[in-house]
């Protein structure tokens, strides 16, 4: 296989991931973007948490939120937990990395907020951890997955939304999140900010 050829089936497998992904998770993201919305409106407000490139992806949203996506609106609360290396590590250190979100849920969630979990594989045990601490705090959680879900289904309450991505490989997985939050961002402006 080239490499053209073998760049052209990454664009192929990333557009399938998202048809796929399309069909089973719309009206899930209509309620995470609602649910969001509600959060905000009431003055709550989003923490944010994953590994890897998904404590990117938390970042990325946090940005979003307190920055702006598309549209001039005034900036609104959210906090991405993956971004204090010193409560990170004092936390890792202290206690254990499997609780280096959970512990910063218990400090700033509060009820009413949102919890905006990610993780491909649905197993990471610090973002279920933070996912327990945050029903623990009345707060709700959107958790962004992939592949079955993981354990993570298995740990939300009816008025939590999983939003699962339709594929298998990490890299689609990931591909699918980064649009789901660019879909969040969007519908979160539109029902706070609309544009009429």
């Amino acid at each position: 296989m080239t490499i053209e050829a073998r760049l052209r089936a990454h664009f192929e497998a990333s557009i399938q991931a998202k048809r796929d992904t399309q069909e089973t998770a719309l009206a899930a993201l209509a309620r995470a973007a609602v649910l969001l919305a509600d959060c905000l409106q009431a003055g709550g407000k989003v923490l944010s948490c994953g590994n890897g490139g998904s404590a990117g992806d938390a970042q990325h949203f946090a940005a979003e939120l307190t920055g702006r996506f598309e549209r001039e609106r005034p900036g609104m609360p959210a906090i991405a937990l993956t971004v204090d290396t010193s409560a990170l590590t004092a936390i890792a250190n202290d206690y254990s990395f499997d609780r280096v979100f959970s512990k910063q849920v218990e400090a700033l969630g509060r009820s009413g907020d949102v919890l905006l979990a990610i993780s491909t594989s649905g197993r990471s045990p610090n973002v279920l951890q933070a996912i327990e601490a945050a029903h623990a705090r009345g707060m709700r959680v959107v958790a962004l997955t992939g592949r079955d879900g993981g354990r993570i289904p298995a740990l939300l309450a009816p008025e939590d939304v999983e939003l699962r991505a339709a594929a298998t490989a990490t890299a689609r997985i990931q591909e699918v999140h980064i649009l789901f939050l660019h879909c969040l961002c969007d519908a979160i402006d539109e029902l706070l900010y609309p544009v009429s």
